[in-house]
């Protein structure tokens, strides 16, 4: 930096020049304390002048005056010091940027120096630029500084400038309020350091000087231990203090450098409520001395706070602590005998007394926690207790003055002091006041403690009798305000404080009106701008950000009221779950009371809603999200489309999500699959059927629940022992022995006819929820054998083949109990298996158990095929047991689901594969057999042949009244799928080119479309078709006719023609006739078979696929339903031979 001259560093050279004028024929650089009165005064005149003042001797406030001060002090003080050095120009105007300003000044000592900083009130700039000294240099000035106090004529302004000097070291630099103040220290320092060396080796003029100067020398070697010398200092200005102010000032001080140079060791950090107290009081006295209250009041203030409880920046070096007590009794006991010592005299109260009154306290703590009681600290102490101190009140209004200033400067600790300000109700009872400091500095109160209390606050204005409707919808926007200015983690705190306070957040008692109102469109607005602003498809970060700021800002207000509208967008609005999920997956705080959790804490939970008004009537248990999920899906039944979005929604609640506090990354879920079951799933799914809950729908979110990976492998027990499990499977095997018969019509007012994809369902819930605590049952056997008996006992009155799928719960505990005439066809060992007389298993019934047994499980499936007995070398047993399995598959076919059917058509395929079931092959649909190697295909053709003589069984007048539509259309569906298996099987074995791979499209409608019918080439005559040639044929064509004959392309086809005669023919027998599945069916088999004729042009010639498309023709004309039949017709008549 380099100081620039300017108008008033110019008046104030000119009024240094006329001072020393007045003092001819002597200069300022000899002058005397004595003589400043007589020729100062154009100097102060001066600085008056320059500091816009009349009289001199305010202390400076503005950063500009304090730095225009700082300057001329250094100025003064370098100009002093190079007279004392001789300090060398031609060095100083290069490197000194105080240079302008010195220069133009006339040779000052000491004691312009100091009268200057006196006259000035600069007692905080000198500290402040001696804490830029090396210590020792401190101490050296310090002792000028008493010296020049001590020489006469002394006056109270001389012993306050040691005194205010002394303190403001203790004060330390404090804050930095400009950016120039710590340049011009620094440069200071610089210039100061650099004389200090050049004094080493003075010139003769300057050893003249010094010699004719000897008060500047100092009396002895320098030290470094500044509390010694101002002790010291003290001690000797002891007969100078004339007045009570002073030496109480004086008894403060020191025994505050007492403290915090031997007392303590670390700063003492005071509660915000007792810095305010420590305020309040300062504030009040000083107002009661005609001062105003300010920041600077306020910020010196709390410097002293700070000073008086921090370890001292001057550890002694050679002062030992029972030095210290002496000097320190001395002067209290001297200035009490002088009757100086009366701190309840006078008609206002003395700062000066408040602040002995708070350091005698701390030093009598500090004495009496000492181990040791030496006469010195003993001295001291009984005097300290002998003092009395006139109490000192704060008002509230005071305090709430001094905290609102703390918090709209910004000064020392303002966000504590904010906090403590947002939690006062007392001070929220004056509102404008307490809003207004609230509004117009709402980034102090941005902290999560704070915003807790300012939402006790509002919420209490909001529930008082007497709200200002106004006031409260304004103190309602500021603190929404300083929520959405919060980090997401702080939202999240904020979001459980409100749950604490209400579900219903400032809304949980009776709220005016207006307020409500308000509150509600706001809550619209935002919802309508989710949703409208693509809810299904905010997919970038950005918009997500934006769309949990919304929704954490009404939550904030309401938490319920915004979960239901979350709720119901999820619902009800096509695609909205995604983003409505996405959004509670970042707003954790809003789970409420979730999860698991102690039973004393369900206690506690249960009698505070009990005590709380706004919770009865309320469901019961879970989170608040199930809460408004159950009023919201209970408000109208729900389409398919909704009942997905709802399956959606809830599992990806379920779903957990990365997240943490503290560094700590951890995955959890908004919602837990323990609440979700227990709220939705056990009160809902009954065996009666009396819920108005779909039971499919709870199932399903059981299904999806179990899915959900969030259990901590460490963790045990299974978030699943929460929810009743051993109930629970009983009635989820109730509910699967009912839809044993699911196609038996039920009586009126009983349960309702189940569907095969229930079963499926129910099936797949059994192995979850049945490995999950068979996990937990086999960790610790003793512990659930009651359960378990109490389960295996209970399923005894249901089908026996139900206990197959409750297996892996009770694991080896029992044996496998199955009807006795299982045992007659099957060799299974007694140690597993255990036979039980059933009414419905008679004799004969073997085979039927034993086809159930296969369907249940892949296990099972294999121990029957293992198991069975049966002497293949016996063509009457064979035959006699290829006659039952016919009759047991027809009585099991109607009762099987998908999966089920799947494992039957595989032990079907072992058996026909093993020889022990013998399904011959008719010539039903042929009159003669075509030369072909069909050896491959015979499991194909016998299981089609099986399931065609099944199917004719189950349509003979003998069984056509078992099932109802329903159970027809269901065994159409497994028939469709066994022919699509048989289909993709004979597919395997002749794999297409890539190009004939895509079926042709299949007709939409009856009418024939001439762009989907291929073009016909032109019909070869017979004698080229005997010669197996054309006039084109080639070396290439006779290659393709020795690649073609390598593939059973012929057999492939032979055996679609088959399969395809089947399926029609099932079709025709069919009640109703108008099996879709079926007719799909025949359509992929023509399909196919078109794609293998292109594949290989020379498998079917044009005789023979004329004569395929008139067979099929025929076979089809038996279909009822004119539009399947005119379908297949057009797609029959696609059904030419590329070879034609």
């Amino acid at each position: 930096m380099t100081l620039k001259m300017s108008k008033d560093l110019a008046v104030l050279q000119g009024a240094f020049l006329l001072a020393n004028k007045l003092c001819l024929p002597s200069s300022l650089s000899s002058l005397q304390k004595a003589d400043w009165s007589r020729v100062g005064h154009p100097v102060l005149e001066a600085l008056g002048e320059v500091r816009g003042r009349d009289e001199p001797g305010g202390r400076p406030s503005s950063p500009s005056s304090v730095v225009w001060m700082k300057n001329v002090v250094c100025a003064v003080w370098l100009k002093a010091l190079s007279g004392e050095t001789g300090e060398d120009v031609e060095t100083a105007w290069r490197e000194n940027p105080f240079f302008p300003l010195q220069n133009g000044l006339p040779e000052v000592n000491r004691v312009v120096l100091l009268e200057v900083v006196k006259s000035m009130a600069a007692a905080p700039i000198f500290a402040r630029l001696l804490l830029s000294l090396p210590r020792s240099q401190i101490c050296t000035e310090l002792e000028r500084l008493a010296r020049h106090v001590r020489s006469g004529p002394t006056g109270e302004d001389d012993v306050r400038l040691f005194l205010e000097v002394w303190w403001e070291l203790w004060k330390g630099r404090g804050e930095q309020r400009d950016g120039g103040e710590d340049d011009t220290e620094t440069a200071f320092a610089r210039q100061f350091a650099r004389l200090s060396s050049e004094s080493s080796g003075p010139s003769r003029q300057a050893a003249k000087r010094l010699k004719l100067d000897v008060s500047d020398l100092p009396a002895s070697p320098p030290t470094t231990d500044v509390l010694h010398v101002l002790l010291h200092a003290l001690k000797d200005l002891k007969d100078h203090m004339s007045t009570a102010e002073l030496c109480l000032q004086a008894l403060s001080i020191s025994l505050d450098a007492l403290y915090t140079t031997f007392l303590i060791d670390r700063a003492a950090e005071l509660p915000t409520g007792e810095k305010l107290l420590l305020l309040s009081k300062t504030v009040g006295i000083r107002e009661a001395n005609e001062e105003n209250l300010s920041p600077e009041l306020i910020r010196e203030a709390q410097r002293d706070v700070r000073a008086s409880r921090t370890p001292s920046p001057f550890q002694p070096s050679g002062m030992k602590l029972a030095e210290a007590l002496a000097i320190i009794t001395e002067l209290a006991l001297f200035w009490r005998n002088s009757g100086l010592l009366n701190v309840c005299g006078g008609s206002k109260p003395s700062y000066s007394a408040f602040k002995l009154e708070q350091s005698v306290q701390r030093v009598l703590a500090a004495l009496q926690e000492a181990d040791d009681r030496d006469s010195e600290k003993e001295a001291l102490r009984c005097f300290l207790e002998s003092l009395a101190f006139p109490a000192t009140e704060s008002t509230a209004e005071v305090s709430m003055r001094v905290t609102a200033t703390v918090i709209s400067h910004r000064l020392e600790d303002y966000q504590s002091f904010a906090l403590l300000f947002a939690g006062e109700k007392t001070w929220a009872a004056r509102d404008a006041l307490w809003t207004d400091c609230l509004e117009k500095n709402q980034a102090a109160f941005q902290q999560l403690d704070a915003l807790i209390q300012l939402s006790s606050v509002l919420a209490g204005k909001l529930r008082g009798e007497d709200a200002d409707v106004s006031r409260c919808r304004k103190l309602m926007k500021v603190v929404a305000d300083i929520f959405s200015a919060l980090s997401l983690k702080d939202k999240n705190g904020a979001l459980a404080a409100t749950l604490r306070l209400s579900r219903r957040g400032f809304f949980g008692g009776a709220v005016p009106s207006a307020v409500t109102d308000g509150f509600e469109q706001e809550l619209n607005m935002a919802f309508n701008c989710l949703i409208q602003g693509g809810g299904a498809t905010a997919t970038t970060q950005g918009n997500l950000n934006t769309a949990v700021s919304l929704v954490a800002r009404v939550a904030f207000q309401n938490p319920e009221a915004t979960l239901r509208s979350c709720c119901h967008s999820a619902i009800f609005n096509k695609g909205a779950f995604s983003l409505m999920a996405k959004i509670l997956q970042q707003l954790p705080g809003l789970r409420g009371h979730g999860g698991r959790r102690r039973k004393d804490e369900e206690a506690e939970e249960s009698a505070d809603e009990d005590d709380d008004e706004e919770e009865e009537g309320g469901p019961s248990g879970g989170a608040l999200l199930c809460r408004c999920l159950q009023e919201t899906i209970g408000t109208k039944p729900l389409s398919a489309n909704e009942k997905e979005q709802l399956l959606e929604y809830l599992g990806l609640l379920m779903t957990p999500v990365e997240g943490g506090e503290g560094g700590e990354e951890r995955r959890q879920s908004f919602l837990t699959p323990q609440e979700v079951v227990n709220v939705f799933v056990l009160p809902n799914i009954s065996a009666t059927g009396q819920s108005s809950f779909d039971v499919e729908l709870s199932l399903r979110l059981l299904q999806t629940a179990l899915s959900v990976d969030v259990q901590d492998p460490a963790s045990c027990p299974h978030w699943v022992l929460d929810c009743s499990p051993f109930p629970l499977l009983y009635v989820l095997a109730q509910l699967h022995h009912q839809t044993l018969r699911c196609w038996e019509q039920p009586p009126e007012d009983a349960v309702p006819r189940w569907s095969m994809d229930t079963k499926e369902l129910l099936v797949s819930v059994l192995a979850s929820l049945g490995g999950l605590v068979g996990a937990e049952v086999a960790a610790a056997p003793s512990r659930w054998s009651r359960a378990l008996f109490w389960l295996y006992n209970k399923t005894g009155q249901l089908d026996w083949t139900v206990r197959f799928h409750l297996k892996p719960v009770w694991g080896e505990h029992f044996k496998n109990e199955v009807p006795s005439s299982l045992l007659a066809v099957c060799d299974l060992p007694e140690q597993d298996w255990l036979g039980s007389d059933l009414p419905q298993y008679g004799q004969g019934t073997g085979l039927l158990a034993w086809m159930e047994c296969c369907s249940a499980s892949d296990s099972l499936r294999s121990t029957m095929l293992s198991r069975l007995s049966l002497d293949q070398r016996r063509a009457d047993h064979v035959g006699m047991f290829s006659k039952g399995l016919l009759v047991a598959l027809t009585q099991t076919l109607p009762w099987c689901s998908v999966s089920q059917w799947t494992r039957l058509l595989g032990v079907l395929r072992e058996l026909i594969s093993s020889g022990r079931l013998h399904v011959p092959f008719s010539l039903e649909y042929v009159d003669y057999l075509p030369l072909l190697d069909l050896r491959s295909f015979s499991c194909d053709l016998r299981l089609s042949v099986l399931l065609l003589r099944v199917l004719q069984l189950l349509c003979g007048s003998s069984c056509s009244r078992w099932l109802s539509a329903d159970g027809w259309s269901h065994v159409g569906r497994l028939y469709a799928h066994a022919a699509r298996e048989v289909m993709n099987s004979v597919r395997a074995k002749l794999p297409l080119p890539s190009s004939a791979s895509t079926p042709p499209k299949t007709p939409a409608s009856s009418d024939p479309d001439p762009s989907c019918t291929p073009v016909k080439a032109p019909k070869m005559s017979e004698d080229l078709q005997r010669a197996g040639g054309s006039p084109l044929t080639s070396k290439e064509a006779h290659m393709e006719e020795e690649e073609e004959e390598g593939f059973p392309s012929q057999e492939v086809l032979f055996v679609l023609s088959q399969l395809f005669c089947h399926v029609q023919h099932i079709q025709v027998m069919m009640p109703g006739g108008q099996s879709e599945p079926l007719f799909l069916s025949s359509l992929e088999i023509l399909s196919h078979y078109e794609a293998v004729m292109a594949a290989f042009p020379r498998s079917s010639s044009a005789l023979e696929s004329d004569n395929t498309r008139h067979f099929f023709s025929t076979i089809t004309d038996n279909l009822q339903d004119h539009d399947m039949k005119a379908v297949l017709r057009q797609k029959i008549a696609q059904l030419v031979s590329s070879a034609a």
